[in-house]
């Protein structure tokens, strides 16, 4: 005769089953919430890049009342004491931008004297690379004789050992401002 024998779990295996399943209940719960994360982050990335993009676009249309730069106005300005719209001097860790305001006094009378001097006008501020899209759409209309181009130098302040670096930043605001829509005049450095 053939005996069956079922035998039911021990109880090391009912303690070991006991044990394990909330461990895995919570591994599966961790799991859910590192999904929800990641889910959670990826959103705020998207709204981060949306607002950027919208940004970026009032950029392009507050520079697009500043019209096309003229090159037969500033094609023989060789110096940047005398170019007179918007100049930027790239470091290694920020960006120097030079702006010269226009002259609201219209008459030709005195124009350039120590009553009315040209250095009066000007503004040098240091701005981070990351702000300068910012910096650059907020300068008034009056600041751009030229129409919308930039002058762009490498620093000649900086260490040699930053050299890397200051080019690296150069092609990043030369980029930024392409993407505005201003024209780049790169000048080779004094």
């Amino acid at each position: 005769m053939l005996e069956i024998v079922i035998s039911g779990p021990s109880s090391k295996q009912i303690l070991a089953f006991a044990l394990a399943l909330p461990l895995a209940l919570t591994a599966c719960h961790k799991g859910e919430q590192a999904v929800e994360g990641v889910a959670h982050n990826a959103v705020n990335a998207e709204h981060k890049a949306q607002a950027n993009a919208s940004q970026l676009d009032q950029d392009r249309a507050q520079l697009a009342q500043i019209p096309l730069p003229t090159k037969g106005m500033y094609a023989n300005v060789h110096s940047p004491s005398q170019w007179t719209n918007p100049f930027i001097v790239v470091g290694p860790d920020y960006v120097t931008l030079r702006i010269l305001f226009a002259d609201v006094n219209t008459s030709s009378v005195a124009k350039g004297t120590l009553l009315r001097p040209q250095s009066a006008r000007r503004q040098e501020m240091q701005v981070r690379v990351s702000d300068l899209a910012r910096a650059v759409s907020a300068i008034p209309a009056g600041a751009w004789p030229y129409g919308r181009v930039v002058a762009v130098q490498e620093s000649q302040d900086a260490p040699a050992k930053d050299r890397r670096l200051v080019r690296q930043n150069v092609e990043a605001v030369m980029r930024q401002l392409n993407d505005l829509g201003v024209v780049v005049e790169e000048w080779p450095g004094e």
